[in-house]
């Protein structure tokens, strides 16, 4: 990856394409990539929808090789939702495709001009930017079969589907999966929105004729590889859970632990989770059978394959396997135990271009706000519906939580730089509770999943209920996943590092036997700390202050049954998070 594409969407008469040089940008990768080029490049304090706004499209350092678990990529921006930096990553093809192609970021800037509509082609032979307002409006996978049918069967595709020309903030930017399905999606912070407004439809790229690239060490990177993939292989999780039941694995196990946020974060416990959990979801899609059942990978190259494919009852494609954090938002957290519904509802969220957790809590709130009763499925499935029509109340909902909260009256809202909460209730698991206060991208719980050791027992174990050892468990994991995020690599694979210390080593063998590099460790976490002070620098030029690092009053007020618990982790040891 020697290149940059800068696409200028606003240039005089009509976008233009320019590849150049990395210059001060080689040797990033993945969010590496997005948050510095959004640093160095976005006023802090622009509009997001306006031209000053960049969008930064970035496979990670080791994508495009025969590195397991690489395929990961990176969209970073300022957020419409958040006001601040955001990198939002997914699976798919497209990490991989991008990389062999040679480009290690697309940087769009500008907007159009009018409202034409615009398609890029990317592959071997150049770039081309093309207006075509046949594609507005369209839903995701329509979109791509039309794609398909254009430039053909084997592209993958980067678009956004209504909600992203309506400009939501809860629009995401889709990525299709093997089979050329927009199943996967960078879906938090607005991403979609960004890349509506600059009149941005999709990416369509082919990376035919281009061959994988190559490691500096062979034998080294070889080895290495397969190191990592043992040590991935021999774990609980990454070899037997998520295999087996998906990222749903973790709906009976978070239930359990009381932590599994129901009826709009009022309880901990939902009674019908069983219903909803990995493990009747793997049997039923195994039941309905076909191709990819219940385990499958989200991009070549995935040995952990924890995604799967949803079907109907009659075997006809409906979703990719719904995730943890899907069946959560749209069940549980909506008083829903139908994994028919779920699924649904996944489906319209791909189709639209939404984020599932943003588009889950929102209906959770109205609800709360009784335009729909929790447990209502059609009510739910009605509500998504004026999203995708772009309704006036579809556009509030399709805004998040924080708006929808607003414009109803709802005090018990669960943001925190007004993005919504993910499927673990902070009073439960106050680990997940510190990430959601102070990381540099509003509440998400993959920038530092204290859920692994708070309530699996990965990485060590720290009471989830108490707030003792909480902050150095979220500072250590928010600097490892934006080393992570850098690489390309799955988060996923944080389950076998953090527990095999060989595993570890193989991962950073895999890094220098491709680099050429000699990392240690401590070069990693240095990565990791770069990249977060880069974002927390970002933020504050933007006006983020520490009272912005903070949960909602009432998680410190409402103890949360079936524990009575309140959130314990005081104000002073938040602000103590990102000091090393």
């Amino acid at each position: 990856m020697d290149k940059i594409l800068r696409i200028d969407m606003g240039a005089q008469g009509g976008p233009a394409a320019n590849v150049e040089e990395l210059g001060a940008y080689a040797g990033l990768g993945g969010r590496g990539m997005t948050s510095t080029v959004v640093a160095k490049e976005v006023p802090p304090t622009c509009h997001p929808l306006s031209a000053d706004n960049k969008l930064v499209i970035a496979p990670g350092l080791l994508s495009g090789s025969a590195a397991s678990m690489s395929g990961r990529i990176s969209v970073g921006c300022k957020s419409p939702l958040t006001g601040g930096i955001k990198e939002s990553n997914s699976g798919g093809q497209a990490a991989q495709v991008l990389a062999r192609l040679g480009y290690a970021a697309i940087i769009l800037e500008g907007k159009a001009a009018d409202d034409t509509l615009y398609k890029v082609s990317v592959n071997k032979d150049g770039v081309s930017v093309t207006a075509d307002n046949s594609l507005k409006m369209l839903g995701n996978y329509d979109l791509v079969d039309k794609m398909k049918a254009e430039f053909g069967e084997k592209v993958c595709c980067i678009s956004v589907g209504p909600a992203g020309e309506m400009k939501m903030g809860a629009a995401s930017v889709a990525i299709t999966d093997m089979e050329v399905r927009p199943t996967r999606h960078c879906g938090r912070g607005g991403t979609g929105a960004v890349m509506g407004s600059k009149g941005l439809k999709v990416i369509v790229l082919d990376d035919e004729g281009m061959s994988m690239r190559k490691p500096a060490d062979p034998d080294k990177f070889k080895a290495a590889n397969k190191a990592f993939v043992g040590g991935l292989r021999k774990h609980p999780v990454t070899g037997e859970g998520l295999p087996a039941f998906g990222t749903n694995v973790l709906t009976g196990v978070i239930n359990e632990a009381g932590g599994l946020p129901t009826h709009n974060f009022q309880s901990g416990q939902f009674e019908g989770a069983a219903k909803v959990s990995g493990e009747a979801l793997a049997e039923l899609e195994n039941t309905r059978g076909g191709e990819g059942a219940a385990t499958h990978g989200c991009h070549r190259g995935c040995v952990i394959r924890c995604s799967g494919t949803f079907r109907d009852e009659n075997g006809h494609f409906v979703t990719k396997q719904p995730e943890y954090e899907t069946v959560w938002a749209h069940g549980p957290n909506c008083g829903i135990d139908d994994l028919d519904v779920i699924a649904q509802l996944d489906r319209m969220d791909d189709d639209f271009g939404l984020d599932t957790i943003e588009m889950g809590a929102t209906i959770g709130v109205a609800m709360e706000a009784g335009l729909v009763e929790f447990g209502d499925s059609q009510g739910a499935l009605n509500l998504l519906k004026e999203v995708g029509q772009g309704t006036p109340l579809g556009r509030v909902l399709g805004n998040g939580a924080g708006v929808t909260g607003k414009v109803f009256g709802v005090e018990r809202v669960p943001v925190v730089k007004n993005q919504a909460m993910p499927a673990y209730d902070p009073r439960a698991v106050q680990g997940i509770g510190v990430t959601y206060a102070t990381s540099t991208m509003g509440a998400d719980h993959t920038a530092g999943y204290a859920v692994a050791t708070n309530i699996l027992g990965v990485g060590g174990s720290v009471d989830p209920l108490k707030p003792e050892g909480q902050v150095e468990l979220s500072r250590n994991l928010q600097i490892a996943t934006a080393a992570i995020d850098a690489t390309g690599m799955c988060l996923f694979i944080a389950f076998a590092i953090l527990d095999q210390e060989d595993t570890f080593q193989a991962l950073i063998d895999i890094i220098n036997g491709f680099s050429g590099a000699s990392l240690t460790a401590d070069d990693v976490t240095a990565l990791g700390k770069t990249i977060l002070e880069t974002e927390r620098d970002f933020n504050a030029r933007a006006g983020f202050t520490s009272k912005d690092d903070r949960l909602p009053d009432y998680f410190k007020q409402e103890a949360l049954p079936p524990h009575n618990v309140t959130f314990g982790v005081e104000d002073k040891d938040l602000d103590e998070v990102m000091s090393w």
